[in-house]
């Protein structure tokens, strides 16, 4: 699926990973889980965030901190070594404002805890990882977390 059409299938409500319709944009559960919780903000249009007025960038780091929050209370409830939070937001790969949420965990090798994600490669994209039915109950945890977090 492009990029176009995987915003419009954002847009008319068709991608079955959308967590919840935030203020700036969607959250969606990320199609690779190598550490459970990664999650995305997709605006709905822009490409940087300096295309945004400074109101609307405090509303879209607002909507990521929200969904780092729900992150952070569903994956620590989920696995007593849940670490921390990181936030990424890049746009060199896809020429679309989006941002990345990653729960990290203390059984990560040290040396990978202390580094982007991007370094475990090819490792976050094994089949294993890839988003399916047994994260049903994952996305079904954090969608409600989000709904409470942001009512």
């Amino acid at each position: 699926m492009s990029d176009a059409d995987w915003i419009s299938a954002l847009e008319r409500g068709e991608d079955p990973n959308v967590l919840h319709r935030m203020r700036t944009g969607w959250a969606v559960l990320g199609s690779t889980q190598h550490l459970p919780g990664y999650c995305l903000l997709v605006h709905d249009s822009a490409d940087h965030l300096t295309d945004l007025s400074r109101s609307e960038r405090v509303e879209f780091l607002l909507d990521l901190s929200l969904l780092g929050e729900a992150v952070q209370e569903v994956c620590a409830k989920a696995d007593p070594a849940f670490y921390r939070v990181n936030y990424e937001v890049l746009g060199n790969f896809w020429n679309h404002l989006h941002a990345h949420v990653h729960a990290r965990y203390h059984w990560e090798p040290q040396e990978r805890r202390q580094t982007p994600v991007w370094l475990y490669a090819e490792e976050r994209l094994a089949e294993e990882h890839r988003l399916g039915p047994a994260h049903d109950a994952l996305r079904s945890t954090l969608s409600k977390s989000l709904a409470a977090i942001t009512s």
